[in-house]
């Protein structure tokens, strides 16, 4: 396993734990991640208001099922589960395009699919 893909291993434990200091030393100051057709956080500050989203109860359970590397970008393939503080329970389908520049995680790309 590859340096790239062992922090992509420590920043999805550190958000199953909600570790902010482990999940924040993975981030370039500047970290952009688009959770596509939800919202776009930019910069540590903002990324650390997302690793426990208000609107959210608890920490996400994730799988990761697949992992593959080409160039910068590592890509995470799995599954979730969460609570929403109004809705309750509820699982997802995610892929994630993680870009790195040198060892720390510049752009983070999440598609996000509801599973019934």
């Amino acid at each position: 396993m590859s340096d790239r893909q062992q922090a992509v291993h420590r920043y999805l434990d550190g958000f199953r734990r909600s570790d902010h200091e482990a999940v924040l030393a993975l981030l370039t100051e500047d970290v952009v991640w688009r959770i596509h057709g939800a919202r776009t956080t930019r910069g540590k500050a903002e990324f650390d208001g997302e690793i426990e989203h208000p609107a959210f109860e608890g920490s996400p359970l994730l799988e990761a099922d697949r992992m593959l590397e080409a160039g910068d970008v590592v890509v995470v393939t799995g599954t979730g589960q969460g609570r929403h503080r109004e809705t309750g329970a509820f699982r997802f389908a995610y892929n994630d395009l993680f870009t790195f520049r040198g060892e720390l995680i510049a752009e983070v790309d999440s598609y996000v699919v509801p599973l019934g």
